[in-house]
């Protein structure tokens, strides 16, 4: 009889192997199906425009930043309309057209850039997983027969983040991983967190997709205070021998888990270690072949984390301040890193080993970018907040290869463009557009 965690470690194995053969087409998590930002697609569009390879654009019920997944002929993206409520929807990927909605909650709050449908959905082709900054989470299968939803707030207290939550759930191996590194005590201006009191615990919630239900729940603790406690990271999973583990970063440090247990493997050095209070955290970490690479806020630098293991802590391989992301995750595509500065309109190709910076160019245009990359068909697609796209050549040089126009009256545009079957889909603050080329 196989031992549980034989079998666990074999599970892993038939699902990575089952996840790479549907990969190359879907795009079912944030970042894609590397989680990377990168997928294989080809054939795709260089330039367009509102009257130009357009397939389709389907009307939204309300304006958010969370990405669309797709899977199969099927798009999902989370929503708010105009009677508060907090949806999930299925397109159809080839005609858009509307095939279900479901009320997950009541929400509808936001504040700053977030509103409560930040979060992006996540799907493994059987199981499409919501989540909301209220803490309503909910599963639906494909059809969109409802499995189970529950609220965190309402289990572990309100969600005490300045900016309303803003992490993405991840999906990956039997297992639904929910991170929520937040700030304790909570603040009294955190009005919209006081649910269950003041004192809060940061953690790394697993939770079984099938029913959700509790696997278990990691205590992640640190000597951050104030902002710097508070993450909008999602999780990402890294490949180890057989298996994975599964990487978070936020309150000062990356720190990898255990996908069992949620015990913790091995962290990085302290990257705050003048305990700056407002170091809070949005980009999410990005895997290479050599390093975890990680994103300070507001001007700190881009770190190269070597990772670590049981017996060895991580360790900082290399740090560069300039180009500095903010906001947005860089990209690691044909095995090359483009770390985007969203603020400066910069983007830089680094050397993954070393960190050196291999060309910088500016992308012409003035406006904020706070979408991730996309790297496909051996371009960079970067997204501005006013919905103009700047197509990038992803080779050894700098090389613009077209500025394609916003879509009049489609702004702010936060969500991250994202390619699949031959098709770039861009979500604007009324619509999911579908571009392409026959």
């Amino acid at each position: 009889m196989m031992p549980r965690k034989d079998k666990f470690r074999a599970g892993l194995c038939v699902f990575a192997v089952s996840t790479l053969a549907c990969a190359a087409a879907d795009w079912p998590h944030w970042r894609g199906p590397h989680f990377n930002g990168s997928t294989e697609e080809t054939n795709l569009p260089t330039r367009w425009s509102p009257t130009n390879n357009i397939v389709w654009k389907t009307p939204l019920p309300g304006q958010a930043a969370s990405t669309p997944v797709i899977s199969g002929d099927m798009v999902f993206l989370t929503s708010p309309d105009e009677n508060k409520d907090l949806l999930l929807l299925a397109l159809d990927r080839r005609t858009g057209a509307e095939r279900w909605r479901k009320k997950v909650a009541s929400g509808g709050g936001n504040k700053g850039r977030n509103n409560d449908a930040s979060p992006s959905p996540c799907t493994d082709g059987r199981t499409v997983v919501a989540m909301f900054a209220t803490g309503d989470v909910a599963a639906f299968d494909v059809s969109g027969r409802r499995l189970w939803s529950r609220n965190l707030a309402g289990d572990f207290g309100g969600l005490a983040y300045m900016w309303i939550y803003g992490a993405s759930p991840l999906l990956h191996g039997e297992r639904l991983y929910i991170p929520m590194l937040q700030c304790n005590p909570v603040p009294p201006s955190y009005t919209h967190a006081l649910q269950g009191g003041t004192n809060r615990e940061s953690f790394l919630l697993c939770v079984d997709p099938a029913t959700g239900k509790d696997l278990w729940r990691h205590v992640r603790k640190t000597a951050a205070v104030g902002e710097s406690q508070e993450s909008y990271t999602t999780p990402i999973p890294r490949p180890v021998g057989t298996g994975i583990e599964i990487l978070l970063f936020g309150a000062n440090h990356l720190t990898a888990h255990n996908p069992a247990n949620g015990r913790e493997i091995w962290r990085s050095p302290d990257l705050n270690p003048r305990r700056v209070k407002w170091w809070r955290v949005v980009p999410s970490p990005l895997v290479t072949k050599d390093v975890v690479v990680v994103c300070g806020p507001k001007r700190e630098p881009v770190f190269g984390i070597t990772p670590g293991n049981s017996r060895l802590a991580g360790t900082v391989a290399w740090q560069e301040a300039e180009p500095a992301s903010d906001c947005t995750t860089p990209l690691f595509y044909q095995d090359r890193l483009f770390v985007l500065d969203g603020d400066r309109q910069d983007i830089a190709r680094l050397d993954p080993k070393t960190g050196a910076r291999l060309w910088t160019g500016n992308l012409g245009v003035r406006e904020i970018f706070r979408a991730s990359p996309l790297g496909a068909d051996h371009k960079v697609y970067c997204l501005g907040e006013s919905g103009t796209v700047v197509v990038l050549a992803a080779g050894d040089e700098f090389k613009i290869l077209a500025t394609n126009p916003a879509f009049p009256g489609e702004a702010p545009v936060r969500s991250s463009l994202v390619a699949a079957h031959g098709r770039l889909f861009m979500r604007t603050a009324k619509h999911l557009v579908c571009i392409g080329t026959d």
